[in-house]
């Protein structure tokens, strides 16, 4: 079974159809990620801002992160339930969808960016917090998470209005390829 024929068959199921069709679940659950999704950013932009040091440049490094971490993790891990989801509701479509995919390769750059960070230049962090300016690394991650989330939170918008949908047939090859669209079926 072909991914296609996978989500095709995920779309058409009862749970995902009532779950897309609903009067009140998608939009609630969409709304929850949403709010959840400005929790999380909003953390994560104090956080690496901090890290490039530019705001709170008196406030220890490792109070930032025991007092933001926290609210960062349960965010989080709304997103990713929510996320999860409003995939299932319409699966084929986000499949589809070189907004989703786009998403779907930040997020693991950006889970790459904090697994090297937390693994390797926070405890140099911490270590230099004395000094007057993050360490390089420190400031590099912290800048690199800005833009990968921006473009994480501008991708996610825009699954919304994809001008590449398969239906809109014919599309450059580069488009089909992209989004797994098969012209003619």
């Amino acid at each position: 079974m072909s991914p296609l024929d996978f989500f095709a068959w995920l779309g058409d199921s009862d749970w995902s159809t009532n779950l897309h069709e609903s009067r009140y679940a998608y939009p609630l659950i969409e709304s929850v990620h949403v709010w959840t999704m400005a929790v999380f950013f909003g953390s994560v932009a104090m956080f690496d801002l901090r890290l490039m040091g530019m705001i709170m440049r008196k406030v220890p490094l490792g109070e930032v992160v025991r007092r933001l971490l926290p609210w960062t993790i349960a965010a989080f891990a709304v997103m990713v339930v929510t996320g999860t989801l409003l995939f299932f509701a319409i699966p084929l479509r986000s499949y589809q969808n070189i907004f989703f995919r786009s998403k779907m390769l930040l997020m693991v750059l950006a889970g790459l960016n904090v697994w090297i960070f937390h693994s390797r230049v926070f405890p140099k962090a911490i270590d230099a917090e004395a000094a007057a300016a993050p360490p390089r690394a420190a400031r590099i991650a912290g800048a690199l998470s800005l833009v990968l989330w921006t473009g994480i939170v501008f991708s996610g918008r825009m699954i919304a209005y994809n001008w590449f949908d398969c239906d809109r047939q014919p599309q450059p090859d580069i488009v089909n390829f992209l989004t797994s669209c098969v012209p003619g079926e």
